[in-house]
């Protein structure tokens, strides 16, 4: 098991998304999550959650235009594991894994913006 960092969006009771494949499904804390196949159009087949090793991912906005704004998590991951070494600007090391559990969501500049989460999960 490895732990990391991922960018999920955040609704408006402030539950957790994927980001875009798969992102109409509320994400839990504190439960393994399998991953899933979900071939999309316009997206490359990649399957397995998409994890960062460090909470960076420049290539992404915090904050898209007309979205919902959107948290880093800390999740563990494990399963199947695969190591992606891309370019800084797309976050560097990265990982494609078979199960994530988000441990805890990581709070914005002092404020927390899904707050259906226990404080005791948010580090």
């Amino acid at each position: 098991m490895i732990q990391g960092y991922k960018l999920f969006r955040v609704d408006r009771k402030g539950h957790l998304h994927s980001l875009f494949i798969g992102k109409v499904p509320t994400l839990p804390i504190g439960e393994w999550l399998q991953s899933e196949s979900l071939p999309t159009k316009g997206f490359a087949v990649r399957p397995g959650w998409h994890v960062c090793s460090e909470k960076s991912a420049p290539h992404l906005s915090i904050d898209p235009a007309g979205c919902m704004p959107r948290v880093w998590a800390r999740v563990d991951c494990d399963g199947w594991i695969n190591y992606h070494n891309r370019p800084v600007n797309q976050g560097g090391l990265w990982y494609t894994c078979e199960r994530i559990r988000i441990v805890s969501v990581i709070p914005r500049e002092g404020v927390y913006l899904a707050p259906s989460v226990r404080p005791e999960l948010v580090s």
